[in-house]
């Protein structure tokens, strides 16, 4: 099952390497502000599902641009989990960092993993008790204990009724703390790096399952741990997303833990204040519908923070 995944993302990766060679023509459709798909993305993604339904034809199918289909007999309980390229804003501006994920997920373990990213021809893959690997090389995550040392990478908030002012609050409790962070642009090749050990830890509010699947397999197959902001494991789709080592993934849960939607809510009401006064009372204004701008500014119906 490694070995098709395998074949289904180098294919989808020739797909975008090609089209990387003139991203000037390559049609771009905005799904939500600052939230872009291409024909890429769809040319991409229908060849991994051929190739996967080719070798697996009862297996379920969960992508990003296509959505849910249902598997058959005793394949049902196989859903393969597929970000085509992840990172397409990076792709449509020729910056290159984004990727193809693909995972397995039997029952609710996630068994297989390949992250592809087809500028570098760099592969990382995992399976499930057997280890993660990088371009056939075997990878652990970094060894750092103290926080002061760490590299961190995360993302920001990008689409409308994303918690921006959170956000803010939380890289500014993270940033003092560190060595650097970073913002690359693609959250499964950002995990991929924490595996690897060329970052030290990541996380990111917002994020869907095809984003995390195949880098949150390889993160524990490298000996890291990885979970929402309050260190639970069961994270999936709970949009929020945390991985590193042992030692500096507590570290980060004490630092951002209080930032989660699931945090206590004393947490929740120390944060608000820390916030200070103007911008508690413009969310209660938002709330109430009052002070609203018009036009392009106006807030998204959603509210702008988790809590």
């Amino acid at each position: 099952m490694l070995n098709v995944a395998i074949k289904a993302a180098r294919l989808a990766g020739t797909i975008i390497n090609r089209a990387a060679l003139d991203v000037e023509s390559v049609r771009v459709s905005a799904k939500q502000t600052n939230d872009f798909v291409t024909e890429v993305d769809h040319a991409a993604e229908a060849a991994i599902i051929d190739t996967l339904l080719t070798a697996y034809p009862d297996h379920a199918i969960w992508a990003e641009e296509s959505g849910k289909r249902d598997g058959k007999h005793g394949g049902a309980d196989h859903v393969w989990i597929i970000d085509p390229l992840d990172g397409t804003t990076n792709f449509i501006h020729g910056f290159p960092v984004y990727c193809v994920s693909i995972a397995l997920m039997v029952g609710n373990k996630l068994e297989q993993a390949v992250i592809y990213d087809p500028s570098r021809n760099d592969l990382f893959c995992a399976t499930r008790g057997r280890g993660a690997y990088m371009n056939d090389r075997r990878i652990r995550v970094a060894k750092r204990i103290a926080m002061r040392e760490c590299l961190f990478s995360t993302g920001f908030p990008f689409r409308p009724g994303d918690a921006f002012p959170t956000y803010m609050q939380m890289l500014g409790d993270v940033m003092p703390k560190c060595a650097g962070v970073r913002r690359p642009g693609s959250a499964a090749l950002d995990l991929a790096y924490v595996a690897a050990g060329f970052t030290d830890g990541f996380f990111e509010m917002g994020l869907s399952p095809w984003d995390v699947a195949a880098g949150a397999l390889l993160v524990t197959e490298a000996g890291g741990l990885v979970g929402n902001f309050t260190g639970e494991a069961n994270f999936l789709e709970q949009k929020e997303c945390l991985a590193a080592n042992p030692k500096i993934y507590g570290q980060l849960v004490s630092t951002i833990g209080k930032y989660s939607k699931f945090a206590s809510a004393g947490d929740k009401a120390a944060v608000r204040q820390a916030r200070g006064p103007l911008a508690a009372s413009t969310e209660e204004a938002d709330a109430s519908g009052h002070n609203e701008p018009s036009g392009d500014d106006a807030p998204p119906t959603e509210q702008a923070a988790p809590f």
